[in-house]
């Protein structure tokens, strides 16, 4: 870690905003950056540049409202800069137009009652947001309940189908593939509002086997089976291979970001994408 100045410093070959100490007790770099310059890398790097500036500004009002629901003067740090929260990788990262959309924000973020709102976001929902509740389990939000989204089809994850092999499948059986015998079929539950299946049914010459569909997706690799929206899972006992049609890319719980694109490419602003996106809620000042 080199520093450059009082207000940058460099570290594994990056620069970044701010100042950075070390932890004693465990050596991690903890990084105290203020919130709007630390979104200059973290939207540029979260939503494409090129994007129209409305699904930008979406983008840069949802990035600070994680940021302040996580914020906590009790922990050494609040966020981690990757995918676990949200990617950061400093002053390289940021371009002009991400820079506009963070100060056309300045000081906003999304609220829901007299709170800030539980922020969700993920690349394409491939024609309908999850619930938060269905996805994770918690309590019900009512701005987090899925919407029907009809405006990522742009994306190329929009529909997709992936060919899976049969040690793949058995690995997400666990301890369970040995008694279901040899492989023969895979049924799908009645989809949940959002149109995805909550659990797989795993057939085999000996007996069956049903697997939660999220524990099947974390198995085989999200790489893989790219979200939970699958809508046909057809297994080949020949080739010993299944073909998974599905749709959408991520959790597709709360905001669909291909979606906000295309929201914008109608001439919908960022109050209007956030609006449709998280309905009930509200933009207010930090």
């Amino acid at each position: 870690m080199q520093t450059i100045d009082a207000q940058t410093f460099v570290y594994e070959g990056r620069r970044y905003r701010g100042t950075a100490a070390i932890l004693p007790d465990t050596g991690q770099v903890v990084s105290t950056v203020p919130v709007e310059q630390y979104l200059y890398s973290v939207v540029s790097r979260e939503m494409p540049r090129s994007w129209p500036a409305e699904s930008l500004q979406a983008q840069a009002i949802l990035a600070r409202t994680y940021v302040l629901q996580r914020s906590n003067p009790n922990r050494a740090y609040d966020l981690v800069p990757s995918e676990a929260d949200q990617v950061y990788t400093g002053v390289d990262a940021e371009a002009p137009q991400t820079n506009a959309a963070v100060d056309a924000t300045a000081g906003q973020a999304l609220r829901f009652g007299a709170g800030f709102a539980s922020i969700a976001y993920s690349s394409c929902c491939g024609g309908h947001t999850e619930s938060s509740a269905d996805a994770w389990g918690g309590k019900p939000l009512p701005y987090l309940s899925g919407v029907a989204c009809n405006y990522c089809k742009d994306s190329q994850w929009y529909r997709w189908t992936q060919t899976v092999a049969a040690d793949a499948l058995r690995s997400a059986l666990g301890n369970q593939s040995a008694a279901i015998g040899d492989l023969q079929s895979i049924t799908l539950d009645a989809p949940d509002g959002s149109g995805r299946a909550r659990f797989w049914t795993f057939t085999g010459s000996s007996g069956s086997a049903r697997i939660k569909a999220a524990d099947v997706r974390r198995t085989i690799g999200s790489r893989v089976i790219p979200s939970l929206l699958v809508r046909k899972a057809d297994y080949d006992s020949t080739a010993q291979t299944a073909t998974i049609e599905g749709a959408g890319l991520g959790h597709g719980v709360g905001f669909c970001q291909w979606g906000a694109r295309g929201l914008a490419k109608t001439g919908a602003n960022a109050a209007a994408i956030l609006a449709f996106y998280f309905p009930g809620t509200t933009i207010g000042s930090t």
